[in-house]
């Protein structure tokens, strides 16, 4: 028997590829399925089962192309509605691949076909969960995403998370393993560690959520303190339920070559919105008028998904030449397949062309202390969290997530300074900004970890979980 976890840091996503005397199982493939294909040739083996935790809100899964492929069914827990074919497993129901077992445990909470799969080995022992986002290393999934108006809150399903814990997860032995669906940098928990794989019974001894002393005390931990989930999930929720075009059909319409003219024409005639995924120091001194700037060196998919929030929006990329393709697979990974083309030849191809170019004014640390006062304003775009942390003195906390609405809130007359932790999330902030007409800002490369060298006032680091240094 090998199990691999492939971990995809962008998105924090653990999927599972299982094998065993000759057949494997995947268990929530990502979009692209070329890997597993490749893995499973390259050891000889015939995929039987793709296995499916739940429908995925964060990602869009490969279970649709990754079936086409293979003919492997696949397999969702009690109560899945998809509109396409999938073996609808009951609870303990079990499945052979090679010499090892699969048994589904149905965990509702997270969302109501939750499951978690128990691996089993020779004699029956149990030796792993693959536990979805039903139970993550030092967190529990979030139980706020499938709530329903008028019929299900998240309370109740934080309730069936307590059950499901309880009756089907802690009962198991504490040397199983926990093989959990993501990691930290999540959307999808709150305090997520960034190990991604565990003993049950060291999560048992460390884990808030599995400490609690009684139910209520249970659902009032894991629903307080969760933010909104981004926009983008709903969509990918109903693309897993109820399929998408393959990946092939996108990559060959986002992979069209456009000239600086035929560019600009596309984006005056188009609604699209023009994406630069080149890393912030680049975009800074030059990018095309109205662009958003979201680095393809970062946790790009994740932030497409926060910053733009409608899959059906027309995309026209700028990226560094050759990074084409891995834009739009990335961006494909959440359910933005309207890539319509790219600008060839990157931005060097419309500089040289003499179109007009636009820049953000960022300055460095040190010009930002030597120009800083009390009455400086400052907006701190990082994450709460981050910013109950340590922030500069007198900086109001706008994360960058909510920039759509906060920007409304403020005086384009008066000037202010606009920083994250390292410069990512700052330019993407900027370019949004500037797209909108604010123009009287500056923004600090390097943010707090450069401002932290400065004579600019911080206040004390108080230690927080689940935050970014990017």
């Amino acid at each position: 028997m090998q199990i691999e976890q492939i971990y995809t840091g962008c998105l924090a996503q653990g999927a599972y590829y299982i094998q065993s005397a000759g057949e494997a199982a995947i268990i929530d493939p990502l979009r692209d399925t070329a890997p597993y294909l490749r893995r499973a040739e390259k050891d000889g083996v015939t995929i039987k089962y793709i296995f499916e935790t739940h429908f995925h809100a964060d990602f869009v899964s490969g279970h649709i192309d990754l079936h086409k492929a293979t003919g492997a069914p696949i397999v969702y827990g009690p109560g899945a509605d998809p509109a396409f074919d999938a073996i609808i497993a009951t609870d303990g129901q079990e499945f052979s691949i090679g010499d090892i077992t699969i048994k589904v445990l149905h965990t509702p909470g997270h969302t109501l076909e939750s499951v978690t799969y128990l691996l089993k080995v020779e004699q029956g022992k149990d030796y792993a969960i693959f536990s979805g986002d039903t139970l993550f290393l030092g967190d529990v999934g979030r139980p706020d995403l499938a709530q329903k108006k008028d019929s299900i809150t998240k309370e109740d399903l934080a309730g069936m998370l307590y059950d499901s814990l309880n009756n089907k997860i802690l009962p198991l032995a504490d040397e199983v393993i926990v093989y959990p669906a993501h990691g930290a940098g999540s959307a999808c928990g709150k305090n997520m560690m960034k190990e991604t794989v565990d003993t049950l019974g060291h999560q048992k001894e460390i884990n808030y959520a599995l400490n609690q002393p009684d139910k209520a005390s249970f659902i009032k931990s894991v629903t307080d303190g969760l933010l909104p989930p981004p926009e983008y999930f709903p969509a990918n929720v109903l693309m897993n339920k109820q399929g998408y075009r393959s990946m092939d059909e996108v990559m060959k319409k986002g992979l069209m070559a456009l000239d600086p003219q035929a560019f600009e024409n596309a984006a005056n005639n188009t609604r699209a919105l023009i994406l630069d995924t080149r890393d912030n120091t680049e975009f800074a001194v030059g990018f095309v008028p109205q662009s958003v700037n979201i680095g393809l060196r970062g946790d790009f998919a994740p932030w497409a998904g926060a910053l733009i929030g409608d899959v059906e929006q027309p995309i026209l990329l700028v990226s560094t030449p050759g990074t084409e393709s891995e834009a739009i697979e990335r961006l494909g990974r959440v359910g933005f397949d309207n890539v319509i083309g790219y600008l060839d030849g990157g931005f060097d191809s419309w500089k040289n062309a003499g179109k007009v170019t636009d820049t953000v004014k960022r300055i460095s640390a040190d010009e930002f202390a030597a120009q800083y006062n009390s009455d400086t304003t400052v907006i701190d775009v990082r994450k709460d969290s981050e910013y109950s942390a340590s922030h500069v003195t007198n900086a109001d906390s706008k994360p960058l997530a909510d920039i759509s609405s906060w920007l409304k809130e403020l005086d384009p007359e008066k000037h202010f300074y606009v920083h994250c932790a390292g410069g990512y999330r700052s330019m993407a902030a900027a370019s949004i900004l500037q797209m909108h007409g604010y123009r009287n800002f500056s923004e600090v490369a390097g943010g707090i970890n450069a401002i932290n060298k400065t004579s600019v006032p911080v206040t004390d680091f108080v230690c927080q979980s689940g935050t970014t240094n990017k």
